[in-house]
C-alpha cells in the first residue's frame, strides 16, 4: 500500500472515531460499502501512481537512450572533425609544397629563358665599325678578329699571323676582310716575311682600292721592298701611291721616304 493510500485509510479511521455516538447506528452494509469504495479509490490512486511511474521510467529510459545516441553522434562528429583537420593539414602541406615546387619551376624556367636569351644574343649579329665602315658581324666573328688584333698589338706576330690567316679562311666575305688583310700583312712584316706581307697588302689594294687602308697598304709594300733591298721596286710602289692617293697621309709619308731613297 502506497503512502497516499495509508494516509487516506488513517484519515478515514480518524473520521470514524470523531463521529458522534449516533454514527455507530449505521448499518454494517453502509460501512462495508464505504470501506470498499475507499479501497477502490486507493487502488485507483495506486494504479494511477504506477502508470505515472511507468510512464516516467519509460520517458527516463527514452531520454537516456536519446542522450546516449547524442553522445555517440558527438563522438562520431569529433572523430570526423579530427579526420577533417588531418586532411586539411595534409592539404595545407601539399599546397605549400606545390607553392614551393611552382616557385622552383618558375625559377628554373627563368634561368632557362635567360640562358636561351644569352645564347641567342651570342649568336645574333652585332653592329661594328672598323676603319670608318659600319657592318654587321657574328659575335664569334668579332671575337676572332679582336683576338687576332690583340695578339698583334701584344707583339706576338706569329700568333697574330696564324689567327688572321684563320679568320680570312673562315670569313672570306666578312666586313673585317680588308682590315684583316692589312693587319695580317703587318704581322708578316713583323716576322720579316716580306714576300708574304707584300702579297697580303697587294690583295687588299686589288680587292678594295677605295678602302681607307689601301694607301697605307701601298706604303707598307714599299717598306717591305726597302727591307728586301728592292729600292727600284720601292720607288715604283711609292710612285703608284702618289698617283693613286695623292692627298692621303700615306702619300705624304711616301714623298718623304722617296726623298730619302735618292
Amino acid at each position: 500500500m502506497s503512502t497516499l493510500a495509508r494516509g487516506l485509510v488513517v484519515g478515514f479511521a480518524w473520521l470514524v472515531l470523531a463521529l458522534p455516538a449516533r454514527a455507530a447506528l449505521f448499518a454494517d452494509d453502509e460501512a462495508r460499502n464505504a470501506i470498499l469504495e475507499l479501497r477502490q479509490k486507493v487502488q485507483q490512486l495506486e494504479q494511477a501512481n504506477a502508470r505515472q511511474a511507468d510512464a516516467a521510467a519509460k520517458a527516463q529510459a527514452q531520454l537516456l537512450e536519446q542522450v546516449q545516441v547524442l553522445q555517440r553522434s558527438v563522438l562520431e562528429l569529433n572523430g570526423q572533425l579530427e579526420s577533417l583537420r588531418g586532411e586539411i593539414a595534409k592539404l595545407r602541406g601539399a599546397d605549400e609544397q606545390l607553392t614551393r615546387d611552382l616557385a622552383d619551376v618558375q625559377r628554373r624556367q627563368k634561368d632557362i629563358t635567360q640562358g636561351v636569351d644569352d645564347r641567342i644574343r651570342k649568336l645574333e649579329p652585332v653592329k661594328v665599325t672598323v676603319d670608318g665602315r659600319e657592318f654587321m658581324a657574328d659575335p664569334e666573328e668579332k671575337r676572332l678578329f679582336d683576338d687576332s688584333l690583340a695578339s698583334l698589338r701584344n707583339g706576338d706576330y706569329d700568333k697574330a699571323a696564324v689567327l688572321f690567316g684563320a679568320f680570312l679562311r673562315r670569313y672570306p666575305a666578312s666586313g673585317y676582310v680588308d682590315s684583316a688583310r692589312f693587319w695580317l700583312g703587318n704581322a708578316q712584316y713583323g716576322k720579316r716575311e716580306y714576300k708574304d706581307a707584300i702579297a697580303s697588302f697587294r690583295a687588299l689594294v686589288a680587292s678594295s682600292p677605295d678602302s681607307p687602308r689601301a694607301p697605307e697598304a701601298l706604303l707598307a709594300v714599299a717598306n717591305c721592298q726597302i727591307e728586301s733591298k728592292d729600292v727600284k721596286g720601292a720607288r715604283a710602289t711609292i710612285a703608284e701611291l702618289l698617283k693613286t692617293y695623292p692627298k692621303s697621309e700615306a702619300a705624304q709619308a711616301g714623298r718623304e721616304r722617296l726623298a730619302a731613297l735618292k
